[in-house]
């Protein structure tokens, strides 16, 4: 009786275990291709090039470590302020593209563990504007969704008067800069160190709305695939493909 109940209770333990774990990892696997949704502006993490490619420092870092898993990466461009829903309802398997790790989001998505570190920066056309008290009562733009936007909104600039223009894209919140409809634009520092290096007339104010950590997207189910993408993620810092990964695109900061 007592090794019926033993065998009994081994069974039910080893049937919990099966049906509790998610099957994520493998039927990604079984498929072949795993999603990635991005925001194809984004550059240089993910844009499209002059061919219309997609290119930048997330692709080459998820293709790197989609190869290491044994998936081919398909890139499908989002819209950003909807792309968590599609992450959700499985049109996507990741978010890969900048994602800024946040309390807010945590409450809807898991994360990889963090592969990068940025700041909320925060670019001029007009060198009058000094520092954060002289934007008190002017216009500011930043993209529609972004973390951008919440650091701007959870800071003391936005107890004044400011007047905040929303946009789809950093391209076109930029584009209104210079074209003088707006005063600044809040932007992750990657990217807009990336843009201010491809045009002349913008600057970058010295202070700072936050530093934040990166990672990868997922559904908070799919444990399997998370731990198999962290293991990834691990390896490519551990060779030093990573490294060479961001020399590329970054050069040596």
């Amino acid at each position: 009786m007592k090794n019926l109940f033993i065998t009994t209770a081994l069974f039910f333990s080893l049937s919990f275990l099966s049906f509790g774990k998610d099957n994520s990892f493998n039927d990604i696997q079984k498929n072949g291709d795993i999603i990635i949704g991005l925001d194809d502006t984004f550059a240089p993490m993910g844009f499209r090039d002059e061919k219309g490619k997609i290119v930048g420092f997330d692709i080459d870092l998820s293709t790197e470590v989609s190869k290491r898993m044994g998936l081919n990466p398909v890139f499908k461009a989002c819209d950003w302020d909807g792309i968590v829903f599609d992450l959700k309802s499985k049109k996507i398997d990741l978010i890969w593209n900048g994602l800024t790790i946040t309390q807010e989001r945590s409450k809807q998505i898991a994360f990889s563990n963090p592969y990068f570190s940025d700041d909320q920066i925060i670019i001029i056309k007009d060198t009058a504007l000094l520092n954060l008290d002289d934007l008190k009562n002017k216009k500011i733009g930043v993209q529609m969704g972004s973390t951008s936007y919440f650091a701007l909104k959870n800071s003391e600039l936005f107890k004044t008067n400011i007047s905040i223009r929303k946009y789809s894209t950093n391209i076109e919140a930029l584009l209104d800069l210079d074209a003088g409809r707006t005063d600044a634009v809040v932007v992750d520092s990657v990217v807009g160190k990336y843009y201010l290096s491809k045009k002349d007339g913008f600057k970058i104010m010295s202070e700072t709305l936050a530093k934040e950590d990166v990672g990868v997207g997922l559904r908070k189910e799919d444990i399997v695939l998370k731990e198999e993408l962290n293991k990834a993620l691990d390896s490519i810092v551990t060779d030093g493909t990573f490294d060479i990964i961001y020399k590329k695109w970054f050069g040596n900061n």
